[in-house]
């Protein structure tokens, strides 16, 4: 009788710290174990796609789930609570962060890489050196030509609302696009658009075509001229590799953020640490071509 009574005041202890939200209740989740679905920015579905993986192999008892699409529907996801972790391309602006502060959210946004928009041709066309002032006026102006006057048909974007959009239309101030401006649904389509439709140059994340060891993002490369960039001397211009990325000599830079909510640490948590600070994680980052947040890189004159 004495042992039932233990057990029954320890069973009640633990149900009335769960209602009360005690930090000693047990939870279904830690930073190895459970089950976690994160809404996560298309443009960085392969890095995700194999971050996850690495994961889940290195913990089998965790199990993470991802949602991919636009910029914007991963933030408005967060908004309406469909999700703990959202990755996207910068951190929430100063009227989001009074918005869940009057809603009492509370939450963690890490760096854990930084990425570049990428500027990708037909085969056929002849102008692989723009400046970011020329391709501000071929996205807003129709009558705007290429260096040398080739044509160009179509400029095509993953999705509206993505960060690939999002990105250049702000970072260029751009506040009318050109009727040749479209987007499709991914990144993906834009690579096969762009391959297939000669006068066309399409707009895509750098993760797609920067991994090196991936027989898919090789393919992805194959039939695709890559843009190099310059801001103000065309003897400045550079291709998205890493090593111009952190020295910020290319262009079109951004970073790569994850927002976690809440403070109790679990399995959303754990995924976090892992793409920061584990030396999988950032190895990955690496790997894909991209520049961790954390770990240094090796920069190689040539």
């Amino acid at each position: 009788m004495k042992t039932s009574g233990i057990l029954l005041f320890f069973a009640l202890l633990f149900s009335a710290c769960d209602s009360n939200n005690n930090p000693f209740v047990y939870q279904k989740d830690a930073h190895g174990r459970g089950k976690a679905h994160i809404y996560v920015e298309e443009s960085f579905k392969p890095l995700f796609s194999t971050s996850i993986a690495t994961f889940e192999s290195q913990y089998p008892k965790a199990k993470v789930t991802a949602t991919y699409g636009a910029e914007n529907q991963m933030i408005d996801a967060f908004y309406a609570n469909k999700t703990k972790t959202i990755v996207v391309s910068r951190n929430f602006n100063d009227k989001e962060k009074e918005y869940l502060k009057s809603k009492n959210v509370s939450y963690r946004s890490d760096k854990i890489a930084t990425d570049a928009i990428v500027i990708i041709l037909h085969p056929s066309m002849e102008d692989t050196v723009l400046s970011v002032a020329q391709i501000k006026k071929l996205l807003s102006n129709d009558n705007s030509k290429l260096p040398s006057n080739s044509p160009l048909d179509q400029i095509v974007f993953d999705q509206k609302g993505s960060a690939n959009f999002n990105y250049l239309t702000n970072m260029l101030q751009i506040e009318q696009l050109s009727s040749r401006v479209s987007a499709l649904q991914s990144n993906e389509e834009v690579i096969n658009y762009v391959k297939t439709h000669p006068g066309t140059m399409g707009i895509i994340g750098l993760n797609w075509i920067s991994d090196q060891d991936d027989p898919t993002s090789m393919a992805f490369m194959d039939g695709l001229k890559v843009a190099s960039i310059y801001t103000t001397n065309p003897a400045d211009a550079c291709k998205p590799y890493a090593g111009f990325i952190y020295t910020k000599e290319y262009p079109l830079i951004r970073d790569i953020w994850v927002i976690n909510k809440g403070r109790r640490s679990g399995l959303h948590t754990g995924f976090v640490l892992f793409m920061k600070k584990d030396d999988k994680g950032q190895l990955i980052i690496q790997k894909s071509g991209l520049v961790p947040a954390l770990t240094p890189i090796r920069l190689v004159l040539q």
